[in-house]
């Protein structure tokens, strides 16, 4: 496989390597790759996690009866306040 690298990445990867913490840019980019993988990973993880939140939240909305928007705003305000009072 062949890449082509803008100057500024070439820098950054030089840079690196003139620091000694990297030996090659090979392994620059070795680390560049594992890291992305655990972000790719990190962010499916999250928006599984998401889903599911949601998800029982729909699921807990079908067994509670409907609020007006008045009523949910000041119960929201109301354990603020609680919260605030709490750490006084």
């Amino acid at each position: 496989m062949s890449i082509s690298l803008t100057p500024e990445q070439e820098h950054f990867i030089q840079t690196k390597i003139q620091a000694g913490k990297y030996r090659s840019a090979q392994e620059v980019l070795k680390v560049a790759l594992r890291l992305l993988d655990e972000y790719d990973r990190a962010e499916t993880e999250w928006s599984e996690d998401v889903r599911e939140k949601i998800e029982a939240a729909l699921e807990a909305s079908k067994l509670t009866p409907p609020l007006d928007g008045e009523t949910f705003v000041n119960q929201i305000l109301e354990r603020f306040d609680k919260k605030r009072q709490a750490k006084a």
